[in-house]
């Protein structure tokens, strides 16, 4: 069985320089421009190009590795409640600040999920995670809307408050983010009381 690079011998110091080529890219994205290469993100780190390729082996996984963390499986306090609005918007809130605070970084996963030839699956921004959240958020209807009408009410909020709704909002309706950000907080109470009174 093979051993991937990171896994053998020094783990701790290959965990510090990967943390560190992260960092590095981030930061490069954060002053916006074009996304990074690995051979930028080296340079910034102060790591080789050879070692930094042992990590990434191309811009697209470094940019994957880059973007921001998201592994969270619930947006809510433990001791919520089942009060679905207040839920909702607790929710929303949460969504609409990760995607302001980590723009450049949702940005140039947007980019990528563009690229012909990528496999959208295999992205961050892809992988559903946000429409999980607001399944969460959206608990105490599934008596009344059922698992298909709860997953269908978040698809339909998640599609007006991700970088997709900020990139059009701010770049092409002319919006500031505080404006984009009431007008997706809107759209999501919107579809919540369509769906409660349908």
């Amino acid at each position: 069985m093979s051993m991937s690079y990171e896994e053998s011998g020094r783990t701790r110091q290959k965990t510090r320089t990967r943390n560190e080529l992260i960092a590095a890219a981030r930061a490069l994205i954060a002053q916006g421009g074009s996304a990074p290469t690995v051979e930028e993100a080296a340079a910034a780190a102060a790591v080789s190009r050879t070692t930094a390729y042992r990590y990434f082996p191309n811009q697209k996984a470094l940019l994957v590795a880059a973007h921001p963390e998201v592994e969270t499986t619930s947006l809510l306090p433990a001791d919520i409640g089942d009060d679905v609005e207040e839920r909702l918007r607790l929710a929303v809130d949460a969504v609409i600040a990760l995607v302001i605070r980590t723009e450049p970084q949702q940005r140039t996963m947007l980019r990528l999920s563009l690229e012909p030839g990528t496999v959208p699956s295999e992205l961050p921004l892809r992988k559903g995670r946000v429409i999980g959240w607001l399944e969460d958020a959206l608990a105490p209807l599934l008596p009344r809307l059922t698992e298909q009408g709860v997953r269908r009410l978040a698809v339909a909020i998640r599609s007006a408050i991700g970088i997709e709704s900020l990139v059009w909002l701010t770049d092409v309706a002319g919006m500031s983010r505080e404006q984009a950000a009431d007008v997706m907080r809107w759209s999501a109470r919107a579809m919540l009381q369509y769906a409660l009174a349908s």
